[in-house]
């Protein structure tokens, strides 16, 4: 403290030392005294404070605080002259130079916990859980998006629910709450809180709910839990409402309007999601469609047998739709009757097996079967439908759907989707399959004609020898002829050996080329009174009407050695094959099945034998 600061304490502490006398002396006399020494003592710094701040000739001592360069030297010139004090040429401007250094930096504060940047990364580059599909990355993708909101409005809980429009219901998709007693239920509309805003469409606040009456708004609660304030908006998309965004809280007054206007900013986003989303789910079904479709119709495919076209529709349809179990009803025109030849079950419930003939009456399949219509049961258990039979006795209670398979006004089966989920198929599936269906029905019907045209022609298509079927009619009849006229005869089957089939790939599949060199061997040592016939992909047949079986066993033998000597061109190089002949007679007999198993037992020596080999049996 300096010499003027405790001139100025003493000065004030009279006043103080005055009012006490006041304050501890009950004599009338000394107090007028006081009060007048006050008024005086008061009025004089007052004014003498006054004359010293306009008159300016009193001055205060400070010699021991200013410094001496600025006390000016007393002046004895008694001339009347005055001196002009000048301005001091810098001015006092901050300066790039001095900025920094004159500049004072807040003290930091901030405290920076050590593992940051872990937690950050945790949290920024969380990865989704493995195995989930779209639905799953948007639950999770909304779960992010409810614990933002939770956060910023310090709120109880965030929750969003899906509405049903159909079954007017409400359920939970997601929340983040800190009460574990969320009601994990679907919800109807009655006349609570989120009912409200379902049938007006439009935003509800609440801001002092009473705790006799949360039970009765609030519902979404297994038990009560204090809740003060609530609120919600309604999601729309595509003009239709699908959702409610919610949130509440412990505190009354918790939320405003301007909450509302917030959370509208979220459903936007939340939309802008369930768009995205949309349109890469439909992309992606696109593509597995179109993909499944090509490779129905691919080179992969086998149509040769009823069994590899069942098999390939199945295999397509994995990718055409969902479902949990699918059943290929088909029509066989011999025994004309609707029979479930495939069944795929991909659940762990009972349902019906292969073979089983549908009834068509009373029945879904029969319906469809009946008016050629799609038919669709988005729930089983509404009433007591009949998928197959009258009598079935099924558990699955989802959704069915079953599409007919026609082409030129012919039905040639029922393709039946099950699902476990409810409501499962919607109408643009339905119009989806029709159009699949159409290609399937072109592929059955293809099929279908081509195994009728092979059934009516008695020749092998690829070897111009008999098939099957016709060898066996003719060789009845050249032993009923053999023993009529008391002739000899032999019964010859040639096999093709196993051999390394090499594919390239450019020739592809060498055993095309195999089997034309043989038939043509074969064929070229052939006479009027034999007949030739292929009994399956490897097996030739020859039987020689009024020959002896030792000159069969020749022949055999020759041709065994021309075809071992032959080269045939496969894949861009020369290579020679060899081939397995049994020998049978047929002399004196009549049963076509007895001859072929004899000459079957001769081929089988001549193939354990290693092959390349001719043997008979008599």
């Amino acid at each position: 403290m300096n010499k003027r600061q405790r001139k100025r304490l003493l000065i004030f502490l009279i006043v103080p030392v005055l009012a006490a006398i006041l304050f501890f002396t009950d004599d009338l006399l000394i107090r007028v005294i006081t009060i007048a020494l006050m008024v005086i003592y008061v009025a004089f710094i007052i004014f003498l404070r006054d004359s010293i701040r306009f008159d300016g000739k009193f001055s205060i001592e400070t010699s021991d605080d200013i410094d001496s360069e600025y006390i000016p030297s007393p002046s004895h010139d008694t001339e009347e002259s005055f001196t002009i004090v000048s301005k001091p040429n810098e001015i006092g401007v901050i300066t790039a130079e001095t900025y920094r250094r004159n500049f004072v930096k807040p003290p930091d504060t901030k405290l920076k916990p050590p593992d940051l940047r872990e937690k950050f990364e945790e949290i920024a580059k969380e990865e989704l859980p493995a195995g989930i599909g779209n639905d799953g990355k948007f639950a999770f993708a909304l779960e992010k998006v409810l614990a933002v909101i939770k956060d910023a409005y310090s709120a109880h809980s965030a929750l969003f629910f899906w509405y049903n429009k159909k079954k007017d219901k409400l359920s939970i998709e997601r929340y983040v709450s800190v009460s574990n007693d969320i009601s994990n239920r679907k919800f109807d509309i009655e006349d609570d809180i989120l009912s409200k805003i379902v049938q007006k469409s439009e935003p509800e606040l609440l801001s002092n709910i009473s705790p006799t009456a949360e039970a009765d708004v609030i519902r979404y609660y297994d038990k009560p839990q204090g809740i003060r304030s609530f609120v919600g908006v309604p999601l729309f998309y595509e003009n239709n409402l699908i959702g409610i965004l919610a949130m509440d809280s412990k505190m009354d007054d918790a939320f405003g309007i301007e909450t509302i206007y917030s959370l509208g900013r979220f459903v936007r986003v939340i939309t802008m999601i369930i768009q995205i989303f949309e349109e890469k789910h439909s992309d992606v079904i696109s593509q597995n469609r179109l993909k499944a479709l090509l490779n129905l119709i691919g080179p992969e495919s086998d149509f040769e047998s009823e069994e590899g076209v069942f098999n390939a529709i199945q295999a397509s349809l994995k990718d055409l739709i969902e479902w949990d179990v699918f059943t290929f009803v088909y029509f066989k025109p011999v025994e004309k009757r609707f029979e479930v030849v495939k069944v795929v079950n991909n659940t762990t419930l009972k349902y019906i097996g292969q073979g089983l003939q549908v009834d068509l009456s009373s029945t879904i399949v029969g319906k469809a079967v009946a008016t050629g219509l799609a038919v669709k049961i988005d729930e089983m258990t509404s009433e007591n439908y009949k998928r197959f039979t009258k009598n079935e006795d099924l558990t699955l209670d989802g959704s069915f759907l079953a599409i007919p398979i026609v082409y030129s006004n012919q039905n040639f089966g029922v393709l039946c989707f099950e699902s476990l989920k409810k409501s499962h198929y919607t109408n643009a599936d339905i119009k989806f399959l029709q159009s699949a269906v159409n290609i399937i029905a072109y592929i059955i019907y293809s099929h279908s004609s081509q195994k009728l045209l092979r059934s009516l022609i008695a020749l092998d298509l690829d070897t111009r020898a008999l098939n099957a079927e016709n060898f066996k009619q003719r060789l009845s009849e050249d032993l009923f002829k053999q023993y009529s006229v008391k002739a000899q005869g032999a019964l010859a089957l040639i096999k093709i050996d196993d051999f390394l089939e090499q594919e390239s790939l450019f020739d592809g599949d060498p055993f095309p080329k195999v089997l034309e060199a043989v038939a043509e061997s074969i064929s070229e040592d052939l006479t009027p009174l034999t007949i030739f016939g292929r009994l399956d992909e490897r097996i030739f047949a020859v039987h020689f009407f009024n020959t002896e079986p030792k000159a069969v066993y020749i022949w055999a033998e020759k041709l065994r050695v021309k075809v071992a000597r032959k080269p045939v061109n496969v894949i861009s190089r020369q290579n020679t094959y060899t081939i397995s002949i049994g020998v049978a007679t047929t002399t004196g007999r009549t049963n076509a099945d007895e001859v072929l198993e004899n000459a079957h037992l001769a081929l089988q020596k001549a193939v354990e034998k290693g092959g390349n080999t001719v043997r008979n049996i008599n």
